[in-house]
């Protein structure tokens, strides 16, 4: 089975569900140039193969496309034909599903959020709009102008829409603008030229039909003409975010990274992932934290410092064939935790007003002496919890659920970026030795806790930005204030 299906128009979030769907199945993703690879991390599993074009540039012919669908097909289970876009835009999604047909291969088309409409309104410029246009026409600017004739009919589309939309015509800019003025369009038309729509570098200039070709742009680029362009003023909203244009490094767990990453981006930031730390088993392969389940029923609190901590004790407590009523009282360093706990159907008994240890072991106090607690925690974590619970007349069982470990290093472009996040101290840690100290002495840094800037000031760098909430919400809200905050 192959799938036609589009990507969109570059936003990772204007990906379809039905996209998703399938990418997360593929045993096979044969993909085009994409304007967001973030879309990848969908088919974590499939076999990828890059069939992309770029400007004189190409992989393969589309000839060889063709036949690579049908040989991949044959031998695999299911096949995504990953386009940009949507397949049948400009997209030759048409000719390879009849070259499927004729191969005797079934197929599905996915269709995807177009750019022709969607980079438009990414801009605050709509295709249509009520009183001022009530029609609109797609068209491809890729036509070579070495050619005898264009097969686009200039003399009726000029003047028969309001709104035109040309696609892929960065390079034909100037032949566009003289065929459109000789058959009627006034040079003084409204028009937008919009490079990177939908992405965080977006740029939108905009100009009139007969000055466009003056304006200095590269691909990858939409050409809007129409007077629904003079409405782009009052409409923008995509580069009013508080975070637009900001490039911010996200140093957490690949598994962990989605939920701050989206969150900077709904401000409008580029993020660049590189996680510094993964998670993993702790040394003894569970041994203590399963003896620990064995006997939960013994244990009057049980305490969690980490999200991380509460997914790992409960896959081993499943494996136990025990659930949550094997725990008596439980506490939570934060709210976050405390979230992952409710996940589980347990409401945290106590859950500190600050998110460190100091502030939990303060919160048992009164609770804990005499009693037998367990902590499920990180393998390396610091010791002061443990060490105030004994001194409150706590009997504490340390059971290690995971570790941290350094990530392989990535090539970052470090000049690139205007801000670096720490979610741990592991991950500071652990960025200092991959690649020194020496990028956050040139770019500042947000720490989501005072643990985590300590550790940041113990390699002589003090933080820009440290969260007063030590929640990736805590996070995201202090970086928005850093950067003034304010939609406009």
């Amino acid at each position: 089975m192959v799938y036609l299906v589009g990507a969109g128009a570059g936003d990772v979030g204007l990906l379809t569900l039905r996209a998703c769907e399938l990418l997360q199945a593929a045993d096979v993703v044969i993909y085009d140039r994409l304007a967001d690879d973030a879309i990848l991390n969908f088919c974590a599993g499939a076999k990828k193969i890059y069939v992309g074009k770029a400007a004189g540039e190409h992989t393969l012919k589309q000839t060889e496309i063709n036949q690579l669908l049908v040989e991949e097909a044959r031998q695999n289970g299911v096949v995504v034909r990953l386009k940009g876009g949507d397949p049948f835009v400009f997209g030759r999604g048409g000719e390879e599903a009849l070259y499927l047909r004729e191969n005797g291969l079934p197929f599905e088309i996915v269709p995807g959020v177009t750019s022709a409409v969607a980079v438009p309104a990414y801009a605050g410029i709509p295709v249509t709009h009520r009183g001022i246009a009530t029609s609109f026409a797609v068209v491809t600017g890729h036509e070579d102008p070495t050619k005898p004739e264009s097969t686009i009919n200039w003399s009726k589309l000029s003047t028969a829409v309001d709104t035109l939309i040309f696609l892929m015509g960065v390079a034909n800019l100037p032949q566009i603008v003289a065929k459109l003025i000789e058959y009627g369009r006034p040079p003084e038309t409204p028009a937008a030229l919009i490079c990177w729509g939908t992405k965080p570098a977006q740029e939108v200039f905009v100009t009139t039909l007969a000055e466009a070709p003056n304006v200095k742009i590269a691909p990858p680029a939409i050409f809007v003409v129409g007077e629904v362009v003079n409405l782009r003023e009052r409409l923008k909203w995509f580069e009013n975010r508080p975070l637009f244009g900001k490039r911010i490094l996200v140093t957490r767990a690949r598994s962990q990274a989605s939920k701050l990453s989206s969150e900077l981006r709904s401000l409008g930031a580029e993020v660049v992932e590189c996680p510094t730390i993964r998670i993993a088993p702790p040394s003894d392969d569970f041994r203590m934290l399963d003896t620990a389940i064995e006997n939960l029923r013994g244990f009057d609190w049980t305490i969690f410092t980490s999200a991380n901590g509460v997914e790992q004790f409960f896959a081993r407590l499943k494996l136990h064939e025990l659930d949550s009523r094997a725990l008596n009282k439980v506490a939570a360093i934060g709210s976050a935790t405390a979230e992952k706990l409710s996940g589980y159907g347990i409401i945290a008994d106590v859950v500190p007003k600050n998110f460190v240890a100091e502030s939990l072991a303060e919160s048992l106090k009164d609770l804990v002496g005499g009693k037998k607690v367990l902590l499920a925690r990180a393998q390396e974590a610091r010791d002061v919890l443990p060490d105030m619970l004994k001194t409150f007349g706590a009997a504490v069982t340390i059971a290690p659920a995971y570790r941290t470990l350094a990530e392989t290093p990535a090539q970052i472009a470090f000049d690139a970026l205007d801000l670096i996040t720490f979610t741990s101290s592991s991950t500071v840690k652990n960025f200092v030795a991959a690649y020194g100290v020496e990028p956050l002495k040139k770019i500042p840094s947000a720490a989501i806790g005072t643990i985590t800037a300590q550790t940041l000031k113990d390699f002589g760098i003090t933080p820009a930005v440290i969260a007063k909430e030590f929640t990736i919400g805590g996070l995201v809200a202090a970086v928005k204030n850093f950067y003034g905050g304010k939609v406009l």
